[in-house]
């Protein structure tokens, strides 16, 4: 099971023109709902005189978080066809908006998709697309006298420290690639006195940061 998945790395931005409308699109990097939705709309006060301001979001490395919205569109016609390009590029953490001026010209709902489904690949190929690591925390505690050990496995292994504490016991915050938790969970357990205070890849969100 891989645990790596694709973003982009910085903003982009596409035009798309069709029978007089414009179609001007923006793809952003995002890591959380609410980020997505207070740059929609900012864009949506920046472009307050625009007939429509459609977008959608993929947040999440297992790409389970996503919406979509056509914004007065017919249904299926804007939000989905964005949505599909994210998919298609099979690409996370990011929110696409295509906003539309209107020309005059109606283009019907076969235009329609082709027209926002279009400005959304251009807004996607004016990103560079990375690949991220997906990686899991956790919490140690051990005795002082083991220091040198842990540390020489957290070396070895390449390990994050993310946050530690020295007192009559020592505490640490490790971060480290999914794939690679098994080793680093199994060597740190061969010292045998190796507390492990969250054992929980879901609470990585809590760790600081």
């Amino acid at each position: 099971m891989s645990d790596t998945y694709l973003t982009i790395e910085a903003p982009g931005e596409g035009l798309y023109k069709e029978k007089m409308s414009r179609f001007i699109s923006f793809a952003v990097p995002v890591v959380t709902v609410d980020e997505a939705l207070a740059c929609v709309e900012k864009y949506r006060k920046e472009y307050y005189d625009a007939r429509h301001v459609c977008w959608a979001y993929m947040i999440g490395a297992d790409r389970k978080c996503f919406r979509s919205n056509d914004n007065g569109e017919p249904s299926g016609t804007a939000g989905k066809p964005i949505l599909g390009q994210i998919n298609s590029a099979g690409l996370t953490d990011i929110l696409i908006v295509v906003i539309r001026y209107f020309g005059g010209i109606k283009l019907g709902t076969g235009g329609l998709v082709v027209a926002y489904r279009t400005a959304a690949a251009e807004a996607i190929a004016a990103c560079k697309i990375v690949e991220r690591l997906i990686e899991d925390c956790v919490k140690i505690r051990f005795e002082y006298p083991l220091m040198n050990e842990v540390m020489r496995i957290v070396k070895e292994e390449q390990v994050t420290v993310v946050a530690q504490s020295f007192e009559m016991d020592c505490e640490m915050t490790l971060r480290q690639r999914r794939m690679a938790m098994p080793r680093l969970r199994e060597r740190l357990d061969n010292l045998r006195a190796v507390t492990w205070l969250i054992d929980d890849p879901t609470a990585e969100d809590d760790m600081p940061a």
